[in-house]
């Protein structure tokens, strides 16, 4: 299962679950501890703001973020839980889900699978440029970005509260 939620409740999450992947999507200056119990090659680090386009002084999500991200989903064996987090757990990090689930299920239909996204957490904004550079590296022809647009933004929340997919 992935569970997905903001950076304050990373390790009470990964002691209630037993996570072994932890996927961590921040701004390259916000401070945080390593989760405790994860290892070096089972924590992907992207550093990047939640902005979807070019901002003087902010770091974008980039085509490469996205491959690497993707190449970590696809190296999880999927045996204990996965954490995917960001700072409030509502638009990077339901981004980075919404791709693991097009990426699990490659013959499910962008659309289904982000209402899925927006039934498991009514505050889930996705990143749209996240969720754009994914697509072009999935070859998904712009379906996942029109699925998100479908859904549009979630209810207003400072953080999300953490919630559960089936990949």
């Amino acid at each position: 299962m992935i569970i997905v939620g903001p950076l304050s409740k990373v390790q009470p999450i990964i002691d209630e679950h037993g996570v072994s992947h932890v996927v961590t999507l921040l701004a390259p200056d916000t401070p945080h501890e390593p989760p405790a119990g994860i290892g070096a090659d089972n924590h992907l680090k992207l550093y990047f703001h939640d902005i979807v386009q070019e901002m003087a002084g902010h770091t974008p999500p980039r085509a490469a973020d996205a491959e690497k991200l993707i190449a970590f989903l696809e190296s999880w064996q999927r045996e204990k839980p996965m954490l995917i987090h960001c700072w409030a757990g509502i638009s990077r990090s339901t981004a980075a889900a919404y791709t693991a689930l097009c990426l699990f299920r490659p013959g499910a239909d962008e659309e289904e699978l982000a209402w899925e996204l927006r039934a498991a957490s009514p505050s889930a904004t996705p990143n749209r440029l996240i969720v754009t550079l994914a697509d072009s590296v999935m070859g998904r022809e712009g379906r996942m970005v029109r699925a998100i647009e479908k859904i549009g933004r979630g209810a207003d929340a400072f953080e999300g509260v953490p919630f559960v997919l089936r990949p």
